[in-house]
């Protein structure tokens, strides 16, 4: 599929701030995958809380490294062409891919991926499902499987897990994938959510504006073992009654208030401890969890979808913080 020359609909942002305003709709030539990378026919792509802190300029001076710049990693799709040393894919395959955050380009008609972070999608998978995995799904499954240690073929000891911010990209999926392993799962999030957090498979469900709720205690007692943490704002000295006694909390979020604290923790050789996530993808992970949506044992659930001429909206949706699931948007 020669595509030299040929120009795409994208959405970039040219400079810091400008929140959904400051997105852009532009034509600009679409991309030619260099070794080692696929070239993706868009079919979906997902945003994440991440793309838009990117834009309020929350990792500068690292991200973006240049503009005009191309937001979302997330993306599903077929692939249109394939750069030099792919062995593995080739046109017209399916697949879900998460891009580079460096150089971003999901909001786009086409994007390039590397080979080893796209992996195939069966037809049992839409395209909305697997664009909702990358980012969002591998965290849950590194802070469950690595830093929770939590073994998501029930093989392990019994473990006492609490999930914030339940209803989220990160937190549905962490619920789901807790409940594959030998958990008893404590969530929260608002209220009208309950019952949509327990049909996920949450043993326990707290409203977080209740009063306990905001003191994260467990109906039933329990003190956990890990912390699934994807909100902001709660302090250490709320879950440390909550741990057991080598309990951890995995924040997903990490500023400069977690830093802090994990490095106290460590010094005071504390067994307690905070610990700040920071995701490295993997593409046999995401095949993995590709799998789980395929076998019926993980889903995406989507919050809403947007059209490619409507990314602002969506990006405003995803800024605004209530999004129950995935917010895709489809070209």
């Amino acid at each position: 599929m020669n595509m030299a020359g040929k120009l795409m609909h994208a959405v970039q942002y040219n400079s810091y701030g400008g929140g959904p305003a400051g997105l852009k709709h532009v034509e600009v030539p679409v991309p030619a995958p260099k070794e080692g990378e696929v070239l993706i026919k868009q079919e979906a792509a997902s945003i994440n809380p991440i793309d838009w802190k990117i834009q309020k300029g929350m990792l500068r001076p690292f991200l973006p490294w240049k503009f005009p710049f191309i937001p979302v990693t997330d993306v599903a799709g077929e692939i249109a062409d394939v750069g030099y040393g792919v062995n593995n894919l080739k046109p017209g395959d399916k697949v879900v891919s998460m891009l580079n955050t460096m150089s971003g380009g999901g909001l786009a008609e086409f994007c390039v991926a590397k080979g080893s972070l796209t992996v195939p999608r069966p037809p049992e998978v839409s395209p909305a499902e697997a664009a909702g995995l990358p980012i969002a799904a591998l965290t849950a499954h590194m802070a469950l499987t690595q830093s929770a240690g939590v073994k998501l073929d029930g093989s392990g000891p019994q473990k006492n897990i609490l999930v914030t911010a339940a209803s989220g990209g990160v937190g549905h999926y962490a619920v789901q994938l807790a409940k594959l392993g030998n958990t008893h799962v404590t969530a929260t999030c608002g209220a009208r959510n309950m019952e949509f957090v327990k049909s996920l498979g949450a043993d326990e469900v707290l409203d977080y504006k209740t009063p306990d709720g905001a003191a994260l205690r467990s109906p039933s007692g329990r003190k956990y073992d890990a912390v699934v943490h994807g909100t902001t704002g709660i302090p250490w000295s709320t879950f440390e009654p909550n741990l057991s006694e080598n309990g951890k909390v995995i924040d997903l979020t990490p500023g400069v208030s977690t830093m802090m604290t994990f490095a106290l923790k460590k010094l005071t050789l504390s067994k307690k401890q905070m610990v700040p996530l920071l995701l490295v993808p993997k593409g046999e992970n995401l095949d993995y969890l590709v799998k789980l949506v395929k076998e019926g044992k993980l889903k995406t659930v989507v919050d809403s979808k947007y059209p490619l001429s409507k990314a602002e909206d969506a990006w405003a949706k995803s800024i605004d913080g209530h999004a129950t699931g995935k917010i895709i948007v489809e070209p």
